[in-house]
């Protein structure tokens, strides 16, 4: 026998719809069997094994961070946070894990940003922080990082005279490796780096997922590899996945997801293969997005195209043939171009892919791209805290196509699926930050009443609440079963101290998330 939940006294949204809230909610199981009125809850109060009066709190359904790097972001939990005002803040803590570190020991950390210092830091400097310990510290934007000597030496670094393709090392006139390494070029440290062990990555990633559903994130669409999915395969097998993962798969572990006969949709409601994922150009923060035209005081500098529209097309052809739609990264408008072309045509070429094909991020667009989008069926994922955080760098190196940068009214106004995500730990996975960024495209820490920055392009609390709960299950096939909160539908939901459509919009930030339930049960509640 199913055990029975009412929740009653609380202002329930089914489906993140302004005005639309009922007081009560009934669960059996894992799913929900009632969502009404005060009509028929004497009913449910006489039958129910469980009864929480949630005192007028507001239940949403569960939000999705629809886009997460969870194996990255549980392992930056541990790391230095590089995420400073100044290099010199950061150097400061790089010396403090320095100390305490034994020799040799590898020291990691994440989230510096050169655009916010106003330079990059120095070879010297970083190994002046650490002298005796090699040093990878990634860039914000993940497409960059920082290294030191020891790191350099320990990783037997060859010739930086030899470029890598799709990547770029950083040198001094003299030719010198100057410890910055761009795109692919991060590998040469990256992947010589000693990897905590499979038991280590499970106890981060279940650390991370509690960490998540504090937030109010009840499923993730995950761009790790292969070592996060084995991590959450066991979880899973445990029992102890608590959030719902959508696997998409990287581009490198194709051929053996095709040998595998490895398809989208296979698995459950808690963990489930997405798309294949491709790379089509590079980041803002480092100035490797791929644009039409150069970046602004740089004549010669068009980003990197890692792939282009035919590439894109003949990969696609083979991945729709094996069962796995496509998803790119695309940040600059030359790169947004190839995919969207590449996607209209295989869309004319080829049979209907499992799931609609994915663009990841997004960044900047060409106006004449817009009308490509309309009844493309393409899906836009998109990560509001881009906007604000990288307000500043995308004006100097941008100029006026800034404009055409986080649209995400353009892209409501094509038809196009939206829906929303971090990018964690790019940046904060808090969905309620991303909120308020979608609404206003400020930080928390802006002045709420200072001007907004491209306003046309913000869009309403209803619509970016919907681009975290309802779009992303029908982005990836779970419409029938995830994302509202109705009859039939999974139990999965949180609980808020207030009313979101019943406060002022520099209050998004402060609300608290009081409960969060997956399948029928609790994972935390704290009323």
């Amino acid at each position: 026998m199913e055990k029975t939940t009412l929740l009653k006294n609380a202002n329930i949204y089914p489906d993140c719809i302004r005005g639309e809230a009922h007081p009560y909610l009934v669960i059996s199981g894992t799913k929900i069997i009632d969502v009404g009125d005060h009509s028929s809850i004497d009913q449910w109060e006489a039958l129910a094994d469980e009864i929480y009066d949630l005192g007028g709190c507001t239940v949403l359904p569960g939000m999705t961070d629809a886009h997460i790097h969870l194996e990255k972001y549980a392992l930056a939990l541990k790391q230095v946070d590089c995420e400073t005002s100044t290099v010199e803040e950061c150097l400061e803590r790089l010396s403090e894990e320095a100390k305490d570190a034994p020799h040799g020991a590898w020291i990691r950390g994440h989230g510096w940003d050169q655009n916010r210092w106003g330079r990059y830091g120095t070879l010297e400097e970083i190994d002046a922080a650490a002298p005796h310990n090699p040093v990878y510290l990634t860039a914000k934007s993940l497409h960059a990082a920082w290294v030191n000597s020891l790191a350099i030496h320990k990783c037997e670094f060859q010739s930086p005279a030899e470029q890598i393709k799709g990547g770029h090392i950083g040198t001094y006139p003299d030719g010198r490796p100057n410890g910055l390494l761009f795109e692919e070029a991060m590998g040469l440290i990256s992947e010589k780096i000693p990897r905590p062990t499979s038991g280590q990555i499970l106890s981060l990633i279940d650390e991370a997922q509690h960490k998540l559903l504090r937030y109010g994130i009840t499923s993730v669409h995950d761009f790790d590899g292969q070592r996060c999915f084995s991590a959450l395969q066991e979880l899973h097998r445990t029992g102890d996945l608590f959030i719902r993962v959508l696997k998409n798969i990287q581009k490198e572990h194709f051929d053996a997801a095709q040998s595998l006969g490895l398809q989208s949709g296979f698995g459950d409601d808690w963990l489930r293969i997405g798309h294949l994922k491709l790379f089509a150009d590079g980041a803002l923060g480092p100035q490797t997005a791929a644009m039409i035209d150069p970046y602004e005081s740089q004549p010669d500098n068009f980003g990197i195209l890692l792939l282009g529209q035919n590439e894109i097309e003949t990969i696609g052809r083979r991945a729709l043939a094996a069962g796995l739609p496509l998803t790119v990264h695309a940040i600059g408008d030359r790169a947004c171009r190839a995919v969207i072309r590449a996607f209209v045509e295989l869309k004319r070429q080829e049979p209907a892919p499992p799931l609609p094909p994915r663009i990841e991020h997004l960044q900047v667009i060409h106006p004449a791209d817009l009308e490509e989008l309309t009844g493309a069926n393409i899906t836009i994922s998109m990560q509001p805290l881009h906007a604000p955080s990288d307000h500043p760098t995308a004006d100097r190196y941008w100029g006026e196509r800034s404009r055409w940068s986080y649209a995400w009214n353009a892209v409501v106004q094509t038809g196009s699926l939206l829906i929303f995500g971090s990018d964690a730990p790019v940046e904060s996975p808090d969905p309620l930050l991303g909120l308020y960024a979608a609404v206003t495209r400020k930080l928390k820490s802006e002045d709420p009443d200072g001007p907004l920055w491209i306003p046309e392009e913000c869009i309403d609390l209803q619509s970016a609440l919907q681009a975290y709960t309802v779009n992303p299950p029908a982005a990836v096939g779970l419409a029938d079963r995830l994302g509202r909160l109705q009859i039939g539908f999974l139990a999965d939901l949180i609980l808020l101290d207030r009313d979101p459509f019943d406060i002022e919009l520099e209050d998004l930030p402060d609300l608290k998330v009081l409960g969060a339930m997956t399948g029928g049960e609790w994972r935390f509640l704290e009323i």
